[in-house]
């Protein structure tokens, strides 16, 4: 088994989709960043490479490289769950929060679950995702989202 935490923050901003978990959520700010901007699919994607011992999203799809450009961050998903499969592991269990102060992320929480068990390739029940405020006590409280992920793989050798 392995362990791995991830965590992001991206700024709101005006003239961008809301996109969380591979979800549009209806919202007149978007997220800003060089992809689509997904914090919840960044901190999965830190949260698997660190189990693997893979470094970080920063290293794997640098901001710097043209392709990366406005891609939809369940693509980078995509990969880094492949090299994961590919070093022996299935998700185990992944847990989620988003901490954000608006727009509210509830009614979106089980369609982005789903989503994401769709592309992790493993049961629903396997996906936790979680809202949370700071209570407006963060600097970033009210023109940002942070996303937080702890995943556990299982080595694919030892499950029955």
């Amino acid at each position: 088994m392995r362990i791995g935490f991830g965590y992001d923050l991206h700024p709101l901003v005006e003239g961008r989709e809301l996109i969380l978990g591979g979800v549009h959520i209806p919202f007149p700010k978007g997220l800003d960043g060089h992809s689509d901007a997904d914090c919840l699919v960044h901190a999965i994607c830190d949260a698997i490479l660190g189990a693997i011992g893979k470094g970080d999203i920063g290293e794997r799809f640098p901001d710097s490289d043209k392709r990366y450009y406005k891609i939809s961050s369940i693509l980078l998903l995509e990969e880094v769950f492949r090299m994961a499969r590919q070093a022996g592991y299935r998700i185990g269990n992944l847990d989620t929060t988003v901490v954000a102060e608006h727009p509210r992320i509830s009614p979106f929480k089980e369609k982005m679950a789903q989503n994401l068990a769709r592309v992790l390739n493993t049961d629903r029940d396997r996906i936790s995702i979680k809202a949370s405020t700071t209570n407006g006590l963060c600097l970033f409280a009210k023109d940002g989202i942070a996303a937080y992920a702890v995943v556990c793989l299982e080595e694919r050798s030892h499950l029955i």
